[in-house]
């Protein structure tokens, strides 16, 4: 070996030595791999009926795929989507607010307990402060109290006002939680139907590239056709591994949405293509005309500012409070005294409060509360036209997309055949590459329109339930 090989070969055993010595030192390298790396052993192969933990298959892979129903789908999403779960809890809280209103207006009864210490004074005054009666005094008396008050009834308005609202924001939800459930469901059936004709599509450009290269070896056709051809096939390749991550995207977005933990092994039972009605005009109109709840939602807003300013106007009115009370004040903390006379005892008071002047506060506070419900009632005039509004486009949508659905399907199958004559019209030299090519993104095309089309006539009939609270299924 000449000296400049040798010099070579031993800079590479350094270099060797150096890379091995900065992966044994690397924290994430186990002694049991640095051993192996230096001293390298063919594995053994295990022997046949075992099993070892890397070729061990989780059980979640294993186990059979559920087969989800759009029905189980809606199901699922209702208890784990946390949007829709939030205004579940805001209709919640909202009726617990209307509860407590409702008890302020009822009379509360207390057990009230003191004792009192004074220091002594003199024989013509017993104590030192002369508002307390005693040195030694006890209070145990049960109080029943109730105020009447308009302001508390204008805020048990005001709470039923926003439980209805929040009941009106929690079936909205769950109508828009129907309509993403079923764009989600059916966008996954049509992104495994777009993966079948995209690898179906790239297995045509194959045949397609071996038939340009037969027929060139042949003579009967340019090396250009071939080019032409190649470049289809790696095209229609890349589509495929897009329509594949197309796929796997809708898959993980639905899991995410139905399930409380992550799982992907489920496989949808509806089929996009089925044949599902689309209702009358009149019956979708009359549906969506009753019980609206983007327009319950705005009325209900109104009555509660109404409240506000009831409430607000209250300020300028009386209130009273009644109490009574019954149980001890005596100087003992007993029922008798020492000279058998009884302390309990009984005593009411009525309480009459006047305003008469606060600074011009009340009447601010009506002038706030008046230009909510100015506010509101412009809010439920824009909910009532907007409602109008949706009857006609959200059923001119579906229907639409309804009408389309059907030449859709028509243009698949036509692109299909027209692939396939002019595939066989190119093999007899009848037809040239372009031909063929434009063929096969017809094809392509027409197929992706008609999965679209099909997902858009089903979310158009989910938007309709937006309005009618009924969803059309086959």
């Amino acid at each position: 070996m000449l000296p400049l090989e040798r010099d070579s070969v031993k800079d590479l055993n350094l270099k060797r030595l150096a890379l091995f010595s900065l992966f044994c030192g690397a924290s994430w390298a186990s002694p049991a791999a640095c051993q192996q790396a230096e001293n390298p052993t063919p594995k053994a192969d295990a022997p046949a009926g075992t099993s070892t933990q890397a070729t061990q298959t989780p059980a979640s892979e294993t186990a059979a795929p559920l087969r989800l129903t759009l029905e189980d789908a809606l199901a699922r999403a209702r208890k784990n989507s946390v949007k829709f779960q939030s205004a579940v809890t805001d209709a919640a809280v909202a009726r617990q607010d209307k509860f407590q209103a409702a008890t302020v207006l009822l009379p509360s009864v207390n057990f009230n307990n003191e004792a009192l210490y004074t220091q002594p004074g003199s024989v013509s005054q017993p104590v030192r402060f002369i508002a307390n009666n005693a040195v030694h005094e006890y209070v145990s008396q049960g109080n029943v109290h109730e105020a009447i008050d308009l302001a508390g009834v204008a805020n048990f308005r005001r709470a039923s006002a926003d439980a209805a609202v929040a009941r009106a924001r929690q079936e909205i939800a769950s109508r828009g939680l129907v309509v993403t459930v079923v764009q989600d469901y059916f966008g996954l059936g049509a992104a495994q139907f777009k993966l079948e004709a995209a690898q179906k599509a790239a297995k045509e450009g194959e045949d397609f590239f071996k038939l340009t290269e037969d027929l060139e070896k042949g003579g009967e056709v340019a090396h250009s056709d071939v080019i032409k051809a190649e470049l289809q096939m790696q095209e229609r390749r890349r589509e495929m591994q897009e329509a594949q991550l197309g796929l796997l995207n809708a898959r993980l977005d639905l899991a995410v949405l139905i399930f409380p933990d992550f799982n992907d092994n489920y496989e949808l039972a509806d089929d996009l293509h089925k044949a599902v009605p689309l209702p009358t005009q009149a019956e979708f109109e009359q549906k969506a005309a009753q019980e609206n709840p983007d327009v319950r939602a705005a009325l209900e807003a109104l009555h509660a500012a109404s409240a506000d300013v009831y409430g607000a106007r209250a300020g300028y009115l009386p209130s009273v409070s009644l109490d009574y009370w019954y149980g001890i004040d005596a100087p003992q903390f007993a029922v008798n005294g020492p000279n058998g006379v009884s302390n309990l005892g009984s005593s009411a008071a009525a309480t009459l409060n006047i305003p008469i002047w606060n600074w011009g506060a009340t009447q601010s506070r009506i002038k706030q509360a008046e230009l909510k419900r100015d506010q509101a009632k412009r809010e439920l005039t824009l909910a009532q036209r907007t409602l109008l509004a949706e009857i006609k486009s959200l059923y001119a949508e579906a229907e639409t997309a309804f009408n389309e659905l059907g030449e859709l399907s028509r243009s698949a199958e036509l692109a299909t055949d027209s692939l396939r004559l002019i595939t066989l019209r190119y093999k007899n030299g009848e037809s040239t590459v372009l031909e063929v090519v434009d063929a096969q993104t017809t094809a392509a095309q027409a197929n992706n329109a008609y999965q679209d089309g099909a997902v858009r006539y089903r979310v158009g009939l989910a938007n309709l339930q937006t309005l009618t609270g009924a969803l059309t299924t086959p």
